[in-house]
């Protein structure tokens, strides 16, 4: 199984699909998301909506996690996860350490290769390859890191937390091995055990103590304890619950219920 240390707390987080929605019914969203103690509160970072009526309200991620920012007071904010090649990576880097500034210190980057072929194809950006989209991200996490060392006002975190999403186990896992503070993962416990070995794998090649690695993977509204405790199991300790509005805030409720029980 994959790393199981008591390094990082249990922590939960929710992901407020910014799509089918007003500004006015997110922002309230984001507030009691936070009020119910969730950790973590995330949105995502694409141009048009992912699912339901493709020309519907959608919102951008992180002129969106600036006002995220402003809303909250305690819980970690962050896109889940910023595209890479939709921005240069010394831009990315200065926009987070502005969040950064402007939450407090409560940012994390969460930044991935890219997916979504229509946000590229409409606002005129190369799709090319996954191979390519891996290659320009391995090409700016050095940029991003280098930019927050050297730009001023520095960060407030020293340093910003990056998360690292995808389970490609040649290149992503790599990347985050050699860059990552965070990974985010999908499956069910034994398809996430799986990847925990082959990025605890990644980082003995590249030097790394994989305990310094949080793991954070999905969970849905439906999941029962016995499944958030087997996901537990394989040493993930952040779980995230993706929704869009109308929002379901008992299975918000029930998510902080599960966690402050293991906590224990």
């Amino acid at each position: 199984m994959g790393c199981t240390s008591p390094t990082h707390p249990i922590r939960v987080g929710v992901q407020l699909h910014p799509q089918h929605t007003s500004y006015e019914d997110f922002a309230q969203a984001v507030r009691t998301a936070e009020e119910l103690g969730v950790d973590t509160i995330w949105n995502w970072d694409h141009f048009f909506p992912l699912y339901g009526d493709p020309q519907g309200n959608h919102f951008e991620g992180w002129t969106l996690l600036t006002a995220m920012a402003t809303l909250t007071k305690r819980a970690r904010i962050g896109c889940l996860v910023t595209c890479n090649t939709y921005r240069n990576p010394a831009l990315i880097s200065d926009m987070a350490k502005t969040v950064d500034h402007i939450s407090g210190g409560r940012v994390i980057l969460g930044i991935g290769a890219g997916w979504f072929e229509r946000d590229y194809k409409e606002y005129g950006y190369e799709f090319g390859t996954p191979g390519r989209r891996l290659a320009a991200l391995e090409e700016a996490l050095p940029i991003i890191k280098h930019r927050w060392e050297v730009d001023v006002p520095k960060p407030v975190q020293k340093p910003i937390p990056i998360l690292i999403g995808g389970g490609g186990e040649k290149k992503t896992l790599r990347l985050t091995a050699k860059y990552a503070d965070m990974w985010h993962g999908f499956g069910d416990a034994e398809t996430l055990a799986h990847k925990m070995e082959v990025l605890d794998g990644w980082c003995k090649e590249e030097g790394r103590d994989p305990k310094e690695i949080e793991r954070s993977a999905g969970t849905n509204a439906d999941d029962s304890n016995q499944t958030r405790d087997a996901i537990l199991r394989t040493g993930v300790t952040h779980l995230i619950l993706g929704m869009g509005a109308p929002w379901d805030f008992k299975a918000v409720e029930k998510l902080v219920s599960w966690r402050d029980s293991r906590r224990g």
